[in-house]
Formats: C-alpha cells, sequence, structure tokens
C-alpha cells in the first residue's frame, strides 16, 4: 500500500496531499457543528437582577419608572397597572424558534398611585402562574387580560 503523498525529486515524500484532505476534513466538521448551534433571542422588557427588590410596597409610580423604566402598556383594571412584558426563544440550526419563557412582571397600583403588589407572571404546567406569590390568579377580567397577552406572545 502507497502513503499518501507525492514522491519529490530528492526522493522524499511531500506531506502537501495529507495536509489538504485533513484541512477540508476540519473545515467540514467546523461547518457542520456550527449548524446545530442554539441562538437565544430576549424580546421585550429584561428584568434586571434585583430590580424588583427595589420597588418596595407604597413605592410611587415614579420611583417604578425610574428603577424599572417605561412598561410595555398599562391597564386600568380595578387601580392602575403597569405591565412588562418579555419573551425567550431559542433556535437551533434552520429550525423554527421555540419560545423558552415569557413572563409578564405585573405592577398594582391604588388610587393613591402607591404600589399595592407585585406580580412576576410566567407559564407552569401550561397555565399563568405568579412566580412571586406562588399562586394561579383568579378568574376574572385580570386572567383574561393576561390569558390574552400569553397567546399574542405564542405560548398558551
Amino acid at each position: 500500500m502507497k502513503a499518501l503523498g507525492t514522491q519529490r525529486v530528492d526522493g522524499r515524500r511531500s506531506l502537501r496531499p495529507l495536509r489538504a484532505v485533513l484541512l477540508a476534513g476540519a473545515i467540514a466538521i467546523a461547518v457542520g457543528v456550527s449548524g446545530c448551534l442554539t441562538q437565544t433571542y430576549n424580546r421585550g422588557y429584561i428584568l434586571p437582577e434585583g430590580a424588583l427588590e427595589q420597588v418596595p410596597l407604597g413605592a410611587s409610580q415614579e420611583q417604578v419608572l425610574v428603577v424599572l423604566g417605561t412598561p410595555s402598556t398599562v391597564a386600568t383594571i380595578d387601580g392602575e397597572v403597569f405591565y412588562y412584558i418579555s419573551q425567550r426563544t431559542e433556535q437551533t440550526s434552520f429550525l423554527p424558534a421555540k419560545v423558552v419563557d415569557q413572563r409578564v412582571v405585573a405592577v398594582y397600583f391604588d388610587k393613591d398611585r402607591r404600589v399595592r403588589r407585585i406580580a412576576n407572571y410566567g407559564m407552569k404546567d401550561g397555565r399563568i402562574f405568579d412566580f412571586v406569590s406562588r399562586t394561579t390568579p383568579a378568574g376574572g377580567q385580570e386572567l383574561s387580560y393576561l390569558t390574552y397577552v400569553f397567546k399574542v406572545l405564542g405560548t398558551n
């Protein structure tokens, strides 16, 4: 069996063809592996670490705006509510993006525009779940609105 390479004038073998084959193989492997990489995309409001702890009950709307910024949307359900909406998706190669997490942070105000309650809604076991109070919201207008928001985002 003849070794891969070509005979040089001085009688020794050249390793150029072998190097070319190895380089082509390495490139093929790199392209194949990079095609399987997963990209993560964050959309909407990204909650800064520790931000909710900086908004105590009784804080003013102005304080909330300073700490959390402008809400994604505002509603007037039994007082005013600021909603901060976010979604995280992952996409592998050319496959469709898959929603891996979505959140709606809700800051509820009383009639004096002071924080009455804070909720961090997400999906758990296919149901809307508040990760702050560890409960699912009761029926009514609030649940209808949250269900609508999660449907628009693509999960539910």
